[in-house]
């Protein structure tokens, strides 16, 4: 790694509609950095904001996700109180502005404290069956505030996230599979391409209709029930006013394959 890279940092590409943004900082396995997080939330906000794009894959360089942060580089914000991951727009633990676009996240290898916490941002999860996982912050005296602490809850129950939790244990891909944590598990090597497939595959739907599915679930886990089921009838409307919407009945009469524009 030459001194320009030292720092790490994100890269980016894109393939039709998607979107694939890359941890690569592979001689530090992967330790995020300050220089990172500022990358990645300008790829989010990228994602985000232009309309070309429809789906984002998250993936790591290399053999590990990541060893999670790059601690002593972001001590001193901690300690006076400021978030050091603080961004104006979307962030990538989605705790400030969420995506409002379908995420799919693969992971291998080391996956640790906020590499975690990332992928949980995500909406679909492709663990390498060589997948090591760990919310260790408790070993070094602080806690998960990238969102381990309610995601786990809501993923995996409560038992299960107290157990890994309280524990700041070591488990792996068949573990976090068995609790929800991660979505499929695949060979070594396969969990990118997996990403994306199941990328390409989102995004051959109508975009805005695969984000008001997004955004009804996301309703139902912070607001509730009743709230999900208040918005259905505007949702609806505002989608059946669509481009996409005449493109799905037309689907429907003819049989063919659909040229959805987001529209």
């Amino acid at each position: 790694m030459n001194e320009q890279n030292l720092e790490g940092r994100v890269t980016t590409e894109v393939r039709g509609r998607v979107f694939l943004m890359g941890l690569d900082r592979m001689a530090k396995l992967n330790g995020l950095t300050p220089k990172m997080f500022d990358e990645l939330n300008a790829a989010y906000n990228e994602l985000e904001n232009n309309p070309e794009l429809w789906v984002g894959v998250l993936f790591a360089h290399g053999k590990h996700t990541t060893a999670g942060l790059d601690l002593p580089k972001f001590v001193e914000a901690m300690k006076q109180g400021r978030d050091p991951f603080l961004t104006d727009g979307v962030d990538a633990f989605g705790l400030q502005k969420k995506c409002s676009k379908p995420m799919v996240c693969a992971v291998q290898g080391i996956t640790f404290t906020a590499g975690i916490e990332m992928m949980l941002a995500c909406d679909i999860v492709v663990a390498a069956s060589d997948c090591r996982f760990s919310q260790l912050e408790p070993k070094r005296g602080i806690t998960a505030a990238g969102g381990a602490t309610f995601r786990f809850v809501q993923r995996c129950g409560w038992g299960n996230a107290m157990y890994h939790l309280l524990r700041a244990d070591e488990f792996d891909a068949r573990e976090a599979y068995r609790i929800g944590l991660v979505q499929e598990v695949v060979e070594p090597g396969r969990q990118v391409e997996r990403a994306i497939e199941i990328a390409e595959e989102i995004a051959k739907l109508a975009p805005l209709a695969v984000q008001a599915t997004k955004s009804s679930s996301r309703t139902y886990v912070e607001q509730g029930e009743a709230a999900t089921i208040s918005a259905f009838a505007e949702m609806q409307k505002r989608l059946a006013a669509t481009q996409d919407a005449s493109e799905g009945v037309a689907l429907f009469k003819e049989r063919r394959e659909a040229r959805f524009t987001g529209k």
